[in-house]
């Protein structure tokens, strides 16, 4: 490759392996190659046999530089890459580019590649930075707080790293609890069996298992206790060894459950604690646990908080615009709240006043 700069512009020839097709590395039907045109429009890409040549701002064409070497150690490992990748590749190299990005040397190629389950022809990896921060910490420390807005891959990966754990025999059992709340409704007013009533809060976390493990396999797994799906009440008063254990939907722990989950942990077991603080549905003046609890551990050895954010979204790009258009909303409505009770307090110490 090389890069020659004029006055005003930055030109870099790029030269494409003959093993890298050139079909993998600009999609199919050129789709790769529009979302890097759309992402720099004051720069001239052009493509000529197995050479790309970039001419542009001297920042623009250098992380264009480097995008397609990205790509093309993300194809040597045999990952394909796609729209959402290269998108997720652009945000980082720029973020990297502003200060913002990582310290610790992690690249869009070492974040898209890192494989962390494979099962019937389907890989899992992360698929941003904060989801590999995530997904190593679960490696590093005995407690992990996953903690983000929804879509962010919380629960997703911290299964997959459960399953992981359990093939490769690190754990004797996988164990997976939910609060039994949600938008008001109680177990009790809900028809069925205790099974049916417990079902519907615990089947988020039965479809993830399905895409990670042979579904013919679950039911035996279950049956032998290798995994167990329960209400999070049915964790009190036990002491869990050699397990992998995620609480999902965390946010819906009131203080005392969070502290008699998390004094559940036995030897040689990990927890990984999942949960969306914008989200609860406790009852009014209940506090949640997951709020509380970061205060209380934040800071404590072998305890981390990974936090994910709406950059982390995998779902549909509109929900990533959907949280953050809450978030301004709760911002605004926060701020207009605090004034409010400001001028109460005026009015008050006035009447004590007179």
């Amino acid at each position: 490759m090389t890069q020659t700069p004029t006055q005003s512009q930055a030109r870099a020839q790029i030269r494409i392996p003959a093993a890298h097709p050139m079909v993998m590395l600009l999609g199919s039907g050129d789709s790769l190659l529009r979302v890097i045109e759309e992402a720099f429009p004051a720069a001239d890409i052009h493509v000529r046999g197995n050479e790309i040549s970039a001419t542009g701002e001297a920042a623009d064409v250098a992380l264009i530089q480097r995008l397609f070497d990205e790509m093309m150690l993300v194809l040597r490992t045999g990952a394909p890459m796609t729209e959402d990748a290269v998108e997720r590749s652009i945000a980082m190299l720029r973020a990297a580019g502003t200060g913002e990005g990582d310290p610790q040397g992690e690249t869009p190629a070492e974040v898209l590649t890192q494989n962390i389950l494979s099962n019937r022809g389907r890989t899992i990896r992360p698929k941003t930075l904060n989801q590999k921060r995530y997904v190593d910490a679960i490696d590093e420390h005995t407690i992990v707080f996953g903690i983000g807005p929804a879509g962010t891959g919380k629960t997703y990966l911290a299964m997959a790293k459960a399953v992981q754990a359990l093939q490769a025999k690190q754990v004797s059992r996988i164990i997976l609890t939910r609060p039994a709340v949600e938008a008001g409704e109680r177990l009790g007013f809900l028809p069925g069996t205790l099974f049916d009533k417990i079902d519907p809060y615990l089947r988020p976390l039965y479809d993830a298992l399905h895409d990670m493990l042979d579904p013919d396999s679950i039911p035996r797994l279950m049956a032998a206790g290798t995994i167990e799906v329960a209400p999070l009440a049915y964790m009190r008063g036990r002491t869990l060894n050699d397990a992998f254990i995620i609480l999902d939907e965390a946010q819906n722990t009131s203080a005392e459950q969070m502290k008699m989950f998390l004094t559940r942990l036995g030897f040689d077991s990990k927890i990984v604690i999942t949960g969306d603080v914008t989200q609860v549905d406790l009852p009014s003046g209940t506090k949640s646990g997951l709020r509380q609890v970061q205060d209380i551990l934040e800071g404590l050895d072998d305890v981390h908080f990974s936090r994910l954010t709406s950059q982390d979204v995998v779902r549909h790009k509109l929900v990533g615009r959907i949280v953050d258009a809450y978030e301004k909303y709760d911002s605004r409505n926060g701020q207009q709240d605090g004034q409010a009770d400001g001028r109460e307090d005026g009015r008050r110490d006035r009447r004590k006043g007179k």
